[in-house]
């Protein structure tokens, strides 16, 4: 899960999706400046996400090491015994 969720927020992946939309709104025959409008939307929303769930997760793993939790360590052949 977690490396599905890496490869989704990928700035290449993210660049791509934006590169991807305005070429479908070029295609479709929007304005240019909507295209900047809409580009600058999808930044906007993708960074504030992005804020918002780093957020989460450094929260998450700052409670689980004060409440004591055990971490998992893998060891480097990826088996555990």
């Amino acid at each position: 899960m977690n490396d599905i969720l890496r490869k989704l927020t990928s700035r290449k992946f993210l660049l791509a999706l934006v590169g991807m939309a305005s070429g479908l709104a070029l295609a479709f025959g929007v304005d240019g400046s909507e295209i900047m409008d809409m580009v600058a939307l999808i930044g906007g929303v993708l960074t504030a996400a992005g804020s918002a769930i780093t957020y989460i997760k450094a929260e998450a793993k700052v409670d689980a090491a004060a409440a004591g939790a055990p971490q998992v360590i893998i060891p480097e052949g990826g088996e555990v015994e």
